[in-house]
């Protein structure tokens, strides 16, 4: 149990993919410009990577593994994330035509979100068994969307604040969230 809440608050917090491994940075800095598209997108994210920690790790104990086929584990990995967005990506045109239209074209870009493979390959590398990989799937994700939701929070009040112009727009969020990265590394000292 104490090594699951050690997993739990290393992907949450002192490895962030977003603050800390700087993996994932694309539809966190395209999608965070308002609320309700960053929580979709958290959501998205969570799901795909707790999802995808399961196939790969059966994936690659079941098959690759016993066949000595290790070196395929990244294009594996892929092509099972890919799958795992489109599914996604059927379920939200289904059920909120509105959301997927406002995730627009970072929805498809999960599947080559470098921090859903990222975690793919730390559960191989630190050797983790089905339910560590699960639980640091989950982490990893709800981590992305905690630094999405946060970042989205301060973009919102940011635009409605008195700035000067040359901080509107990415110049701005490039600031804060090297400012939200610096303020994670206070986590650094619990990992």
């Amino acid at each position: 149990m104490k090594e699951i809440l050690i997993i739990i608050v290393n992907g949450v917090l002192v490895h962030n993919f977003i603050m800390n491994r700087f993996l994932g940075c694309c539809p966190f800095l395209g999608v965070s410009k308002q609320l309700e598209t960053a929580v979709s997108m958290g959501v998205a994210v969570t799901f795909v990577m707790t999802l995808a920690s399961m196939i790969t790790y059966l994936f690659n104990s079941l098959l690759l593994v016993p066949l000595n086929m290790e070196y395929l584990q990244i294009l594996a990995f892929i092509v099972v994330i890919a799958a795992l967005v489109q599914i996604v990506e059927m379920a939200l045109r289904k059920i909120s035509p509105l959301l997927y239209r406002a995730l627009g074209v970072y929805l498809p870009l999960i599947t080559t979100n470098c921090a859903v493979l990222g975690v793919t390959i730390l559960n191989v590398t630190n050797n983790y068994n089905l339910v560590q990989s699960v639980v640091n799937g989950f982490a990893g994700g709800a981590g992305f969307m905690l630094s999405i939701v946060l970042f989205a929070g301060v973009r919102e009040r940011l635009a409605l604040a008195d700035m000067p112009s040359w901080m509107d727009g990415f110049p701005g969020a490039l600031i804060t969230a090297g400012l939200m990265s610096v303020a994670f590394l206070g986590f650094a000292g619990m990992g």
